[in-house]
């Protein structure tokens, strides 16, 4: 087993799709399609694990010489997540014949009804959780059917749909070469990191596989992307796909195009990949700044409500607020106040959304559906976030009726009841698990590469964390343009020294209490930084005693 984990196989670790329920017959709708030169839409979600699922199938056609086809993304903020009635009339007037939802298309029953009696099949491929009553598509590929038998629960959005890709060339390949979807593995990997999905099982093969595609990746936008971020592509760890590219990727539906986020992905010509790069990162800036203010203004208004009496789930909202950038915000409170968080806002079309994260505990998706009747107009999602619309009329109970919902979530738990494996848990702060106490002079390459075998970490795999005991910094500075991070330098014993990082630890409650020259005991994990091309082994701080 342990073998199987540091060295997992691509053959003998994935499964085989057509276990997958309704695989098998959407592949030969598929395949039909292709055939026949039906018009195909391929209809994915607007984030960073829908897009990269409509590369992979844009890049599927392109590469068998499939032509008939269109890919859509909805706009975030005027039409919201799933498949809208609109955009289906759109592809009817298209005459499209077959259309493929990825990441998204589970709970769109009246869309999908629309798309089925104007002759359009669809097939979903998703892997949000199913709703009681399913929308009467073609085909419905998602793994968390309660009939589907297919071994891995934890698929992301673009794992389904490159399932999908695997089932459809076991039926009719189109001449490309055996294995040649391996160079799908690009995208599936930065869709999977960026969904935060459990990295065990096949999503640690398609992280694992696809950090390595990355590595070599020859798609122009990711080359421009990279060298933008100064990140080494042969070296490119998670962390790089999390923390850079992903926010990228997202900020293109956040503040404004999500197509922008695809053409940077697919494109062919130098200059069109640089002015994608360019575009993103420049919004990503702005992104970043609308956030920062957000996330101020729901804490000042959380601390000046409740008085550090802090309800079962925090529920804000405010009319001027994107929806777009409230996944960010609440899960930034959700960290802080430990509470599940449920923000909304008006879009575009003045209707109230939002977005819920849970502090990591608890399901945001049970306690929407434990919520009482007519609460939501739509809601789905994951159980550690999701999203919701309220009906004007409700707005003002919503507060009242999702603690409600908490509350009985709570006492079925106490009393033994179903729903307490999936809903709240105990009130408590989970203390982070220290998994060896080291010295700082046994920080030395061999210590990484034996820890960087288990990678690439993330949900249900973290960092292993070590502590320091009793080690003196002999200096500690601020830096970033606003002073925003930490760095700490530690001598050992042979003379060289050691570094230890936080970003944005300026903000923490140990970067006013530690000093120069005074004992700590830092809680850290160990990281290889290739900043400006110098490699350098650093610490990167968890917390400071």
């Amino acid at each position: 087993m342990a073998r199987e984990f540091i060295l997992p196989d691509f053959a003998s670790g994935t499964h085989d799709p057509f276990l997958l329920k309704d695989a098998r017959k959407s592949a030969e709708r598929v395949v039909q399609a292709i055939e026949s030169d039906e018009r195909i839409a391929i209809y994915s979600d607007y984030d960073a694990d829908g897009i990269p699922g409509a590369a992979i199938f844009h890049d599927f056609f392109k590469r068998i010489g499939f032509k008939n086809f269109s890919i859509y993304i909805p706009h975030r903020h005027d039409e919201g997540f799933g498949v809208n009635s609109e955009a289906v009339r759109q592809l009817i007037d298209e005459g499209v014949k077959l259309l493929i939802t990825l990441d998204c298309g589970i709970t769109d029953v009246l869309p999908v009804k629309l798309a089925k009696e104007n002759g359009i099949d669809v097939i979903i491929t998703d892997h949000h959780e199913p709703p009681d009553a399913l929308p009467p598509a073609f085909g419905i590929i998602d793994h968390k059917q309660k009939d589907c038998e297919y071994p891995d629960k934890n698929l992301c959005g673009s794992g389904v749909a490159y399932k999908l890709i695997q089932a459809i060339l076991k039926i009719n390949r189109f001449g490309l070469k055996e294995g040649m979807e391996k160079w799908f593995l690009d995208l599936v990997g930065i869709a999977t990191l960026s969904d935060m999905v459990p990295l065990v099982g096949e999503n640690r093969i398609f992280a694992k596989y696809g950090l390595a595609v990355l590595g070599k990746s020859q798609r122009k936008g990711l080359v421009q992307l990279f060298r933008k971020l100064k990140i080494s592509q042969k070296d490119v760890t998670e962390d790089d796909i999390v923390f850079m590219v992903t926010p990228r990727i997202n900020a293109a539906s956040r503040m404004g195009v999500p197509m922008d986020a695809f053409h940077m992905l697919v494109a062919e010509d130098e200059d069109e990949a640089y002015s994608a790069v360019e575009h993103l990162d420049t919004i990503n800036n702005e992104r970043k700044g609308v956030v920062a203010s957000l996330v101020k203004e729901v804490k000042k208004i959380l601390r000046e409500r409740h008085m550090g009496s802090i309800p079962g789930a925090i529920v804000l909202g405010n009319p001027l607020w994107r929806p777009a950038l409230l996944g960010l915000v609440a899960n930034s409170c959700a960290e802080e106040f430990r509470r599940p968080v449920f923000l909304w806002g008006r879009d575009g079309e003045n209707m109230i959304k939002g977005s819920c994260r849970s502090e990591g505990t608890s399901s945001v998706v049970e306690i929407m559906r434990t919520a009482s009747t007519g609460t939501f107009s739509q809601f789905g999602g994951h159980h550690h976030s999701g999203g919701f619309a309220v009906a004007n009329d409700q707005i003002h109970f919503l507060e009242q009726k999702l603690n409600e919902a908490v509350e009985m979530i709570k006492s079925q738990r106490q009393t033994g009841g179903d729903t307490a494996k999936d809903g709240i848990q105990e009130d408590k702060i989970e203390d982070f698990m220290v998994d060896a106490e080291l010295k700082l002079d046994d920080i030395n390459i061999g210590l990484f590469n034996d820890i960087d075998k288990l990678a690439p970490f993330g949900m249900a795999n973290p960092k292993p964390i070590f502590i320091f005991r009793n080690i003196l910094p002999i200096s500690i500075k601020k830096f970033g343009k606003t002073k925003d991070h930490v760095e700490l330098i530690f001598n050992k014993k042979d003379g060289s020294k050691v570094s230890a990082i936080s970003f944005f630890g300026a903000t923490k409650d140990w970067a006013e209490k530690i000093r120069e020259n005074v004992r700590i005991d830092l809680i850290a994990t160990l990281e290889r930084s290739l900043f400006k091309g110098r490699p350098e082994l650093r610490l990167r701080v968890v917390d400071i005693i």
